[in-house]
């Protein structure tokens, strides 16, 4: 590690080594890494994304540290643990204990909210059951009565959520001059299992092909909302060549089956299709308060624990100050106090405690957490934060600091894996990783104060940070045309109207909370001038180790389509499927196409070893003998997409998918890595690589929410240049962004504002950047303006 700052030997006239020294680090990509970075610190670790910055915060230091802990409970209590195995790594001293903030989500329900994230709803429970006001004569209630997720609690008529769902004739019918063979029960499923209902309903003695609205109101009512299924056999329709025998069918109302489409389908397609024939509505028993009606009656400075639950925190910071009649609530209400202030000044004081999990975005469900952390007053621990500023607008950047020096003046040591410039600045310490990603990384260029990156030729991070130039000057395209959304009357936006220009390139800004995902969500396929939608997220593209990039993006069909036409593969008999292993066949049955086996150690977690039949190829010993140009399947998975490219360059197929995965800058992934491995960045990004190498012929609106999360700036521009190829294309690209280099390079500027929460939800600019830059009611216009001026 030639360039890194040397630093001082441990400490040991103390016994306190100052330093945390990591020695060969193999993690991943990581090449017998070693380092030391300073405790009671702010270090930040950077690098292009796949440079294992991520392997050496997260699975080296922060797994090292977990295993000390989990070392030190007893054997017996272990086994009831989550454990990760030993990190590939010679040895770390002078490690602390640790805490990790990661980005990923667990499965949140949907009772999941902001208040029982940060623990505020406990405190708020306890608060009603001590110090709240009860009607005269009722006796008091234990803290889980005011919970709608506990039995004691939770309203019976709505189990504790809050709405009720029902539907109407007209919703479920649109068109009553339809006949029901033409479709008059819009809301039915399509297909056979539509056919089959008409069938059903035919067989049943009811006339489908009289137009809807003369049927009887009593025929009608039955097939729209009965609850009784019936069971009747069907002769269908003979059709000329096919063979058609009678069938058992069961009939199920318009409603029963949007019912229970919208509650039980795995779908989100089917599920929002079932949504459009509902209508939501607040509980009748319960008003939408979620809770029995004795938890309702009480209250706290005249509101319910409902009505303080729907408030913002900040309101809801406001309500509690001062109102203290008894000792036992001004203990309780001045602790509520403090952990709101932690939450607020985090700059998510728009959120309300009932705001479920799932609305949430990864930056503001870790800042929740991080929160959460700040009031648990631990010292002389190591936070390991994922990229806290994922989701930040550039005004709620400056809060995150504030936070990250309260952290470190507490006594903790502060890692931080981040791209944000800002962050990077403020650091005191910097570990640059790579130079570049995958085989081409794994090495740490510096690790050092922050100032003498500059020196570090190889470094990527040090053009962004220390070569700063105005953003170029770029010629606004000229819309081809516009999609009008609204009005969007939908969390914080209030009959909100947008235009979205087609032929361009469209940021949406705004800060945390202010609608930028809610008004981007309303472009639909149904939207008059979409001809097609392609949304493109971060979400895992597959969660199992058995799907990779080559099986996402169909190029593993045809690797196995070129091992089944060698002359080997074809004197033995071998199709397509033997080359897979996902099926009994061709795989390794020992491992049964894994590559490893799970090793049980008792009081040990379980660790993965290679196994010991096929070593880690997956195959049989007869799957192996066939090779495609010297190479068998198992060699040909392991290549990277740069050497595949190479490799596959003299058949189209294969090189178009593998071209599009260099373009956005992944040639350094192997064609066979776990979906498991992959960042969201790097999921993104191959999605948008297979949508890359489909011909495209008609015009398709792109939307992508924040596609720069979990980048570093030089992804970033290799992710820009491809869609700003797709709009030169022909077609339309909306990006949700608070990366101020994206914004200036866009040619409209949609910002929602001017604050999150109640005090969003609204346009108050719109243009193109430097127009946007110049609006006196943004909030985004000075950082863009600052960005456009270098």
């Amino acid at each position: 590690m030639p360039d890194s700052s040397p630093s001082p030997s441990p400490d040991h006239g103390h016994g306190h080594d100052p330093y945390v020294r990591v020695r060969g680090a193999r993690e991943h990509n990581l090449n017998g890494v070693d380092v030391d970075i300073p405790r009671d610190a702010i270090a930040v670790f950077t690098g292009v994304s796949g440079s294992g910055k991520s392997s050496l915060a997260f699975g080296t230091i922060y797994a090292e540290a977990q295993r000390r802990y989990f070392e030190s409970v007893a054997p017996y209590a272990r086994r009831l643990i989550h454990q990760v195995g030993a990190p590939k790594v010679g040895e770390i001293t002078g490690l602390p204990p640790a805490v990790s903030l990661e980005q990923r989500r667990s499965s949140p329900g949907a009772r999941s909210s902001v208040g029982t994230v940060t623990t505020l709803s406990n405190s708020l429970r306890m608060l009603f059951s001590r110090a709240g006001t009860y009607p005269a004569g009722a006796p008091r209630l234990d803290s889980d009565a005011f919970s709608p997720n506990t039995a004691a609690g939770a309203c019976p008529e709505c189990h504790g959520l809050g709405r009720v769902h029902e539907t109407s004739e007209e919703l479920l019918v649109p068109d009553p001059e339809l006949s029901i063979r033409d479709g008059a029960i819009a809301a039915w499923p399509g297909a056979w299992q539509g056919k089959n209902l008409r069938d059903v309903l035919d067989a049943l003695g009811h006339d489908v092909d009289r137009p809807w609205r003369e049927l009887p109101a009593k025929d009608r009512e039955w097939i729209l909302f009965t609850d009784e299924q019936p069971v009747v056999t069907v002769h269908p329709v003979r059709e000329a060549g096919r063979i058609q025998r009678p069938y058992q069918g069961t009939y199920m109302s318009a409603r029963r089956y949007v019912m229970h489409t919208f509650s039980d389908s795995k779908s989100a397609t089917l599920r929002a299709k079932a949504e459009r024939f509902l209508t939501s509505a607040p509980c009748p028993v319960c008003g939408g308060g979620r809770l029995r009606p004795e938890a309702l009656a009480v209250t706290f400075a005249g509101r319910t624990i409902a009505e303080l639950a729907a408030v913002p925190l900040t309101d809801l910071a406001a309500v509690l100050a001062g109102h203290h009649d008894s000792e036992t609530a001004r203990v309780l209400t001045e602790d509520l106090l403090a952990r709101i202030g932690t939450v607020t000044e985090l700059g998510l004081g728009y959120l309300s405690l009932d705001r479920a999990t799932p609305t949430l975005s990864n930056g503001e469900l870790q800042r929740l957490r991080l929160a959460t952390q700040l009031r648990s007053g631990l010292f002389g621990v190591v936070y390991v934060l994922d990229e806290p500023s994922a989701g930040l607008h550039p005004a709620d950047t400056e809060a995150l600091l504030v936070v990250l020096d309260r952290l470190k003046a507490a006594g903790n040591t502060v890692f931080v894996v981040e791209h944000h410039l800002d962050v990077i600045r403020h650091a005191d310490w910097i570990v640059d990783v790579g130079p570049r990603a995958g085989v081409h990384g794994g090495r740490v260029l510096h690790s050092g104060p922050t100032a003498e990156l500059a020196g570090v030729a190889e470094s990527a991070t040090r053009r962004f940070l220390f070569d700063r130039a105005p953003a170029p000057e770029r010629a606004v395209r000229p819309p081809t045309g516009r999609l009008r959304v609204g009005p969007v009357t939908r969390h914080n936006l209030r009959a909100v109207e947008a235009e979205f220009p087609t032929g361009v390139l469209t940021a949406v800004t705004g800060v945390s909370g202010s609608g930028k995902s809610t008004l981007v969500g309303e472009l639909g396929e149904e939207l008059e001038g979409v001809e097609r939608l392609v949304t493109v997220d971060q979400r895992p593209i597959g969660r199992t180790p058995r799907s990779n990039l080559a099986t996402y993006t169909g190029l593993f069909d045809v690797v196995r389509k070129l091992f089944t036409d060698t002359d080997e593969a074809r004197a033995r008999g071998y199709k397509a499927g033997r080359f897979s292993f996902n099926v009994t066949g061709g795989r390794c049955e020992t491992c049964q196409g894994e590559g490893f086996v799970s090793v049980e150690l008792l009081f040990l977690p379980s660790t993965y070893a290679p196994c010991p039949d096929c070593r880690g190829a997956r195959y049989n010993p007869e799957t192996l003998e066939v090779r495609l140009r010297g190479l068998t399947i198992a060699e040909v998975l392991d290549l990277t997409v740069e050497s595949a490219a190479e490799f596959f360059a003299d058949t189209p197929a294969a090189a178009r998918s593998l071209r599009t995965l260099l373009d956005v800058g992944l040639g350094y992934l192997r064609l066979g890595q776990p979906a498991t491995e992959l960042s969201g960045g790097e999921a993104q990004r191959i999605k948008l690589a297979s949508e890359l190498q489909r011909p495209r012929r008609a015009h398709t609106l792109y939307v992508l929410d924040e596609p720069t999360t979990g980048l570093h700036p030089a992804d970033v521009e290799v992710l820009m240049r491809q869609l700003h190829g797709l709009v030169d294309a022909g077609h339309s690209v909306v990006v949700v962004e608070h990366d101020m280099d994206v914004v200036a390079t866009a040619d409209w500027v949609i910002d929602l504002g001017p604050g999150g929460g109640e005090e969003g939800g609204r346009i108050v600019a719109e243009g193109p950047p430097r127009m946007v830059a110049g609006a006196p009611a943004s909030r985004t216009a000075r950082y863009l303006a600052a960005r456009l001026d270098g």
